[in-house]
């Protein structure tokens, strides 16, 4: 049994080596280097650690982190949606669920339910972890765009609205880190690399 469970384990991380090659939107600090969601995943776990104190409520760090990890394991089968398109949702799908049934499922039986049930509960955000898991997944690519004057906004051309309302979602995890993150957001108006 043993010997059967460290297979699944290798063939599970393995598959998820792809996770490296697919590319983000948002690039790298001071950066033209779009990142990838395997650097995206351990910029969230460094962030987790660091800033773990700042959480509104008392939160298992562990699960947070992750959370974090394999947030976006998913998509490796899904893609990444760029959170904000204007044709497909970001949120949760049918497609992404497949995707994490799929690639959980390398895993033993045990490991593979704790995975899904980790990422659906990061999906729901409705848990402190969740909250504060997902406060620095939104907080992540602010930190960016702010450094390469404007980023994904300009390319895109990203109004603020549009910005401020996918960024509260900071909020519910860390006042400390929204409080920062809004100021960061109205400083980008007034610096003129975000549109009002």
């Amino acid at each position: 049994m043993q010997t059967d469970n460290l297979l699944k384990q290798i063939s599970f991380i393995k598959e998820i080596d792809k996770l490296k090659y697919i590319q983000r939107k948002t690039k790298l600090f001071n950066s033209d280097r779009p990142e990838n969601d395997a650097e995206h995943s351990w910029h969230l776990a460094m962030m987790t650690i660091v800033l773990a104190e700042h959480s509104d409520k008392p939160i298992d760090v562990l699960k947070v982190l992750k959370m974090v990890l394999i947030h976006d394991i998913v998509e490796i089968d899904a893609g990444d949606t760029f959170i904000y398109d204007s044709e497909k949702n970001h949120t949760n799908t049918d497609e992404e669920l497949a995707a994490a049934k799929r690639i959980f499922g390398l895993l033993p039986t045990e490991q593979a339910e704790e995975f899904i049930a980790i990422w659906e509960e990061f999906e729901e955000s409705m848990t402190d972890e969740a909250k504060f898991a997902k406060s620095m997944d939104r907080f992540e690519p602010l930190l960016q765009n702010t450094s390469n004057n404007g980023g994904t906004w300009a390319e895109f051309n990203v109004p603020y609205q549009k910005v401020y309302e996918k960024k509260k979602a900071i909020k519910h995890g860390s006042t400390a880190i929204w409080n920062y993150a809004e100021n960061l957001i109205n400083e980008s108006v007034v610096r003129g690399i975000l549109k009002k």
